[in-house]
């Protein structure tokens, strides 16, 4: 399972740690532009499918509150459809929910638990693990596009989207310090996920993969 496979290219890890932190631009250590200050998790493309009122008082959702430097646009929008337009909204939680966990130094936050089952939970546990390990988490902002989205009648459905790096960034958080480097190829990743609708009529990520340098995500 890979999440951001760019995004830990910018510390040091284990060569069995595929999964990557991505980084773009040159170093900077102003506090400033990344400070640990919480906002709201809505930050972030108002077009993007939120989840029905039925929908959230069937599951009880997470609060996802993120730093203030961490910001999203997801250029998701609603389909029309009740089921696509659901997975849509539970999978833009499911990305936050991650950053939330990397934010909070705990690779069993329950948020993106809630989110996240099988391989696709073991994989993000080890994926945030690689940045309490290194002390770091993310900064920055993050676009997501072009999503595909399809729902079958036996309760699973399917994802893909892509993802621009360009503006996110590692901060190590001992002593303080983003680290940049150049967009390039890599910084444009596109992702194809694997859902089910669990008995809480939430839309689970059982499996994850990844391609950063899709030529289908690039500007």
């Amino acid at each position: 399972m890979n999440r951001r496979p760019t995004l830990l290219a910018a510390i040091t890890l284990t060569a069995a740690a595929a999964l990557t932190l991505s980084a773009c631009g040159g170093d900077s250590n102003s506090e400033d532009k990344a400070n640990d200050k919480i906002a709201g998790a809505d930050t972030g493309d108002e077009k993007s499918a939120s989840p029905s009122a039925s929908a959230s008082a069937a599951a009880d959702r997470p609060k996802i509150e993120l730093p203030s430097d961490l910001t999203y646009t997801f250029e998701w929008k609603k389909t029309g459809d009740k089921e696509k337009d659901a997975v849509l909204s539970d999978s833009e939680q499911s990305i936050k929910a991650v950053d939330l966990a990397i934010a909070n130094q705990n690779a069993l936050d329950k948020p993106y638990l809630f989110y996240y089952e099988g391989e696709a939970a073991a994989g993000t546990e080890q994926f945030i693990q690689n940045y309490v390990k290194n002390k770091a988490r993310t900064t920055g902002a993050y676009r997501f596009y072009d999503p595909t989205v399809s729902v079958s009648k036996d309760g699973t459905a399917s994802l893909s989207y892509c993802e621009d790096q360009g503006k996110a960034y590692v901060m190590y958080l001992n002593p303080k310090k983003v680290k940049k480097t150049e967009v390039t190829a890599k910084s444009y990743v596109i992702y194809h996920t694997s859902l089910k609708k669990n008995e809480k009529g939430v839309w689970v990520i059982q499996k994850i993969v990844s391609q950063s340098g899709s030529a289908k995500c690039q500007p």
